[in-house]
């Protein structure tokens, strides 16, 4: 019979009741479950299991904690998360993977509720007349999850890992002892025949006392055996230090009667602590390579058997784009971030970064876009989308600016209300000289101004009105759509509604009526003066170069300084300056060009740019303009803001996408500050 056998204890587990999964939810990765995979108790057999042996047993388990279904080698399920060794036995948590779908279920139907260790018996003792077998050194082999059914008390039973009791009989006298009587146990048959004939007791009442005295006095020699062997390990440790301490002390003793010195002393002192933390460091390098190698080795593993692991100390960084699409899908489904599949996805993937604009692909570990606020910073995966909103809307709102090409070019100041009131200070006229001779005249009466005070002008302070005005632009999406469906098109709906208000910005500040549903007044509405081409048919009628120095010729006083005007013109316009040797287009200019979007050269040292948010070329159809920003102001309420609504009787939810802008000019002193270009009429 081998010795090296492989045997199983079987024990009941409970599964963690806390948010208990539903098998098959890709969203809940796994189930735990914990009980004590082995106790001390004296089971039906007699055999015992002291805790005393799991300390060095477990070792060799440790360094890949498997937990198998129904003891099948190819067939992992989870992995041991935790043990402790108390004493009541060996107790242990494991982590079962939803990767395991038929286990899964099964345990959390309860039909799978027992554990169930391999292990193997290094030593141990057999006492056959108080019918104990007791475990002194074992090997853990594997943890299994199993279908035997279980009690209020932990079940295991080393008799079924035999074919009979013979076997299992055979087996356990391999460890019996050489004295197999058990003190106090021995019962002659004169004292048996004596008992029955005086107590007059029933056999079956004297069996069952007789069986119970054997148990009490079987538990008690076990538990003196423990006792015993626990003494004994322990005086034979104290006596093995006193050894120690004595050859030190003999030794020490030695060296000074053979007349060390005190450097010699010194220096054996010293190579003993060099050689200490030499060990120290050989001892840290090959734990670091085992550990290595283990993690290597477990991740390995986990590939080959289609698994998945997470490291949840450490984290992955998670890009703009997907969280942008988190933040945009639930609005769409009117929930939180964390509330939808994919949001709930992110923010299990690990930390990320906040309040960084970045110009390079990645900052802090987070992938960004050049030019995009990025998050810098550790921020908890669990924490409010508010960061995330803040963050998208921020990133739309820029992406909506660097579409832009009008309304840059005006000065810009933030608003608290939609309404905003301002004083100005127009042109009060000219100052006057005095002349020598009337310096320090007397008034003409008291409080007059005098000669000595030059010519008298009144001051007087203007009032202009700015209003920031709603634009807004809606995206509609049936209750049909699911939610992979909606992240394919998100892409699409962003850009979409970017390029919306872009370019009803732009139009807006470019060509606005000022009234009704055109509230914005644009720049061409303010102009006064108009400049056309030679009239003759449409198709013959060209810009030049010359009827842009005659637009800023025609702002008077605003255009005396190339840098502070601006032309914007039409597609039409720029065609046609292509074809001017005269204009400078941006081949001849480009290392003096700005950052205005959309610049296409230079007039006179002034910036021409080029918008499509003209109409197409006609008779008396805008054409171009130019003015001075300087004379224009523009007022930005709020940024951009998404919200939406569920319309029930249509059963769409409609996705809102709104900021508030306007614009007004400043003053009309100095003229208008901005001409247009019309075509003309045919002749």
């Amino acid at each position: 019979m081998l010795k090296d056998k492989v045997l199983h204890l079987n024990s009941a587990f409970t599964i963690k009741q806390d948010n208990l999964p539903q098998a098959g939810n890709s969203a809940i990765e796994s189930l735990y479950i914990e009980g004590y995979a082995s106790t001390v108790d004296l089971d039906r057999q007699g055999d015992v299991v002291p805790k005393s042996v799991w300390q060095a047993g477990i070792q060799n388990y440790l360094k890949n904690p498997i937990i198998l279904a129904q003891h099948d080698y190819d067939d992992p399920i989870g992995r041991m998360v935790d043990y402790k060794i108390d004493d009541k036995g060996l107790w242990v948590k494991a982590r079962i993977s939803s990767a395991a779908e038929e286990c899964y279920g099964l345990i959390k139907d309860k039909v799978l509720t027992a554990f169930s260790i391999g292990f193997k018996v290094l030593d141990a003792e057999y006492n056959s007349a108080a019918e104990v077998f007791l475990i002194k050194e074992l090997e853990l082999v594997e943890i299994s999850v199993v279908s035997i059914p279980c009690n209020q008390n932990t079940v295991f039973d080393l008799s079924k890992a035999f074919s009979d009791a013979n076997e299992y009989k055979e087996f356990k006298q391999q460890f019996a002892i050489s004295d197999n009587s058990a003190k106090g146990l021995e019962v002659t048959d004169t004292a048996n025949g004596t008992s029955k004939g005086k107590w007059k007791m029933d056999p079956k009442e004297l069996e069952q006392m007789v069986a119970q005295a054997a148990k009490s006095a079987a538990e008690q020699a076990t538990k003196s055996l423990v006792a015993a062997q626990e003494a004994a390990a322990l005086e034979k440790a104290m006596a093995e230090k006193a050894a120690q301490e004595f050859d030190a002390k003999v030794k020490a003793a030695v060296q000074i009667q053979m007349g060390d010195s005190g450097a010699e002393r010194l220096l054996a002192e010293m190579t003993k602590r060099l050689d200490e933390e030499s060990t120290a460091r050989k001892s840290a390098l090959e734990g670091l390579e085992a550990s290595i190698k283990e993690k290597a080795a477990e991740l390995a593993a986990i590939q080959r058997s289609k698994m998945s692991f997470n490291d949840k100390q450490t984290g992955e960084a998670t890009s703009y784009e997907d969280r942008e699409k988190a933040v945009m899908l639930a609005k769409i489904a009117g929930k939180q971030v964390a509330d939808t599949k994919f949001g709930r996805m992110l923010l299990e993937k690990g930390t990320y970064a906040v309040n960084q604009t970045t110009s390079a692909a990645t900052t802090g570990g987070v992938a960004s876009v050049p030019g995009q606020t990025a998050l810098v910073g550790t921020v908890s995966p669990h924490m409010s989308s508010g960061i995330w909103e803040l963050e998208v809307s921020t990133n739309m709102e820029a992406e909506v600016r660097r579409r832009l090409v009008v309304a840059p070019l005006v000065r810009a100041i933030n608003m608290n209300t939609n309404v905003m009131t301002m004083p100005l200070n127009p042109e009060a006229g000219l100052a006057s000289w005095v002349t020598n001779s009337n310096f320090g005249a007397v008034p003409a009466s008291l409080g007059a101004a005098g000669a000595s005070a030059g010519s008298t002008s009144t001051h007087q302070l203007k009032e202009i009105t700015l209003n920031a005005y709603k634009l807004a632009t809606n995206e509609y999406l049936a209750y049909e759509e699911e939610e992979d469906s909606i992240l394919v098109i998100l892409p699409i709906v962003r850009d979409a509604m970017i390029r919306r208000i872009a370019r009803s910005v732009d139009r807006a500040y470019l060509r606005g009526a000022g009234s009704g549903s055109d509230p914005v007044k644009g720049l061409a509405n303010y102009a006064t003066t108009t400049v056309s081409p030679t009239a003759g048919a449409i198709t013959g009628q060209a810009a030049t170069v010359a009827n842009l120095r005659t637009l800023r010729k025609n702002l008077g006083a605003w255009g005396l300084d190339p840098a502070e005007v601006v032309y914007v013109v039409s597609t039409e316009c720029y065609y046609d300056l292509l074809d001017s040797d005269t204009f400078q287009d941006m081949s001849k200019v480009g290392p003096l060009a700005t950052q205005l979007t959309g610049q296409i050269g230079q007039v006179g040292g002034s910036p021409v740019l080029v918008s499509a948010e003209f109409d197409t070329k006609a008779v008396s159809t805008l054409g171009a303009i130019c003015f001075a920003p300087g004379n224009f102001l523009a007022g930005n309420q709020r940024g951009l803001r998404m919200d939406t609504q569920e319309l029930v009787e249509t059963q769409r939810r409609v996705l809102v996408a709104s900021l508030r802008t306007g614009m007004t000019q400043v003053t009309t002193n100095l003229g208008a500050g901005v001409t247009k270009f019309a075509w003309a009429a045919a002749s």
